[in-house]
């Protein structure tokens, strides 16, 4: 039998590598993705959860960074409301820091670079008066409200790899890329999973892998010591929450960075992040005690009661790769994508520098149209009024489906449920179609997980263990006991799962 000739084969599961993989699949080639872990499970879990046009890189100049990424806030709204939804931020004066006019300029382009269907306008605040300033010092008295999006960035990947999926591409975890070898019309790429080994074929290679481009590019051009990337270590605090309201806090620091303080899970505060360089010897990326004492001290500048490590509940950190523009602070790196293509050694290999989650689409238009002429098709803008599995409902209409579906399945908490909308959308009603009773939700592992929800991943986004549910697929591992947690481990355990291929289908 012949092996299958794919049209591409995208190494890694990140965003990038799944945008780029549900793109191709959706104009009919033929596509397989491999990641040697799960998806999401290094840089695109680890972000500041936004959706955003990034107000700082304005001061650095990089104006069409900002108008593609505010551009893409409300596409990807529209396209996984479920997922997504418009945040305010709160942005305190502080004497000493970016002057009021300054701050007032920043916020003007910001509004009007990128256009707003949506999503409000800047505001400014006497902050004495408004409730966004009780939780601050009263040293803070003026301040601006702009607007920007939260997302559940592992569900994006998730989602975006399941409709990649949908669409007839080839998604593998737990498959590692261990051999790359390069002819003048295709690729092979030696693959190891379940303990196998398979040789599979491509006319092209994405190398999307994240912080490894440059080992996966070693894989096959040992003439090429030369690396583009610049690691940096991003960390965040989640402590108790620190103040009511869904709103945001931007701070200004002295060192001139910024830091979000943001509503996380309901009960809590994500703080976030730094900007620590990173090299492969500190294997796993981890939060150092010098980034912790930087986050509580940056908080403390600003709320009326000091940040401290006791409040800490939970800490995570990602490395961002991103293009080396040889900038002097690792602050000041461009976070735009850079694409490095080559179709003069042989078979075309499309190498992916940087980038965005907010703008993860627009990179892979971009890669596809890059590589239209090899792949001998069009780059019509498909994705752009496309939605994500369960995102076809509008944007302010997550209440009206929890209101429903709380009537159909009255026996689920509210709680529970809306917990659900918010994380499979129009979705939960299909997960939950066979549920007539509390009892066909099947065992209660605590904090309104089931054993329904856990089928559902496994069978439908690629959950493989009980980690990939609890802090990737869901946050629920911050609001369960060990026990519980345990008890989520042991349970797929049972189903074996560590060892079979998961396939991601509706």
């Amino acid at each position: 039998m012949t092996a299958t000739m794919y049209d591409l084969a995208i190494i890694g599961g990140g965003i990038n590598g799944v945008g780029i993989a549900r793109d191709a699949a959706g104009r009919g080639l033929k596509v397989l993705l491999v990641e040697r872990d799960d998806l999401a499970s290094h840089t695109s879990s680890a972000s500041t959860k936004l959706v955003h046009g990034g107000l700082r890189y304005l001061e650095h100049y990089e104006f069409n960074l900002v108008r593609k990424a505010l551009k893409e806030r409300e596409v990807l709204l529209r396209a996984a409301p479920h997922i997504i939804w418009p945040m305010r931020f709160v942005l305190p004066v502080d004497d000493g820091m970016r002057p009021a006019w300054l701050l007032r300029l920043g916020l003007f382009l910001y509004d009007h670079l990128g256009g707003r269907d949506i999503l409000p306008g800047t505001k400014s605040l006497n902050l004495l008066k408004d409730h966004r300033g009780d939780p601050l010092q009263k040293r803070l008295k003026k301040g601006f409200a702009y607007s920007d999006c939260w997302v559940e960035d592992a569900r994006l990947v998730s989602l975006t790899a399941r409709d990649a999926a949908n669409r007839g591409a080839d998604i593998r975890t737990r498959a590692e890329c261990i051999g790359l070898d390069r002819s003048s019309d295709h690729w092979s790429l030696k693959i190891q999973q379940h303990g196998e080994t398979v040789t599979e074929r491509a006319k092209i290679l994405v190398n999307a892998a994240g912080p490894w481009v440059d080992p996966v590019t070693a894989m096959y051009d040992r003439s090429s010591n030369a690396a583009k990337l610049r690691l940096v270590k991003g960390s965040h605090i989640v402590v108790k929450r620190k103040y009511e309201g869904d709103h945001s806090y931007i701070f200004q620091n002295s060192d001139g960075r910024i830091i979000f303080a943001i509503p996380y899970e309901r009960e809590h505060t994500l703080i976030g992040t730094t900007d620590e360089p990173w090299s492969y010897a500190e294997g796993e990326a981890k939060i150092s005690a010098g980034e912790i004492a930087y986050l509580c001290e940056a908080a403390s500048e600003y709320f009326e009661v000091p940040v401290t490590p006791d409040d800490i509940q939970w800490t995570y950190s990602g490395v961002r790769p991103l293009f080396d523009d040889h900038s002097r602070s690792a602050a000041t790196v461009t976070r735009d994508f850079v694409f490095d293509y080559d179709n003069e050694k042989g078979a075309p290999v499309l190498s992916i520098f940087g980038g965005k989650i907010t703008t993860y689409r627009v990179l892979a238009l971009q890669a596809i149209r890059t590589l239209s002429d090899a792949l001998d098709i069009d780059g019509d803008d498909w994705t752009k009024k496309a939605h994500l599995p369960g995102g076809d409902f509008p944007p302010d209409g997550v209440e009206a489906l929890v209101d429903q579906y709380a009537d159909t399945w009255p026996f689920l908490d509210k709680t529970v449920m809306h917990r659900l909308v918010r994380a499979y959308g129009t979705d939960t009603a299909t997960m939950l179609k066979p549920v007539k009773s509390l009892a066909n939700m099947g065992q209660d592992f605590g904090a309104g997980l089931y054993e329904v929800e856990l089928r559902w991943l496994i069978d439908h986004e690629f959950a493989c263990t009980a980690e990939d549910v609890l802090w990737r697929r869901s946050k629920l591992g911050l609001h369960m006991s060990e026990t519980e947690q345990q008890a989520v481990a042991l349970w797929f355990d049972r189903q074996d799962q560590g060892t079979k291929p998961n396939l991601a289908l509706s």
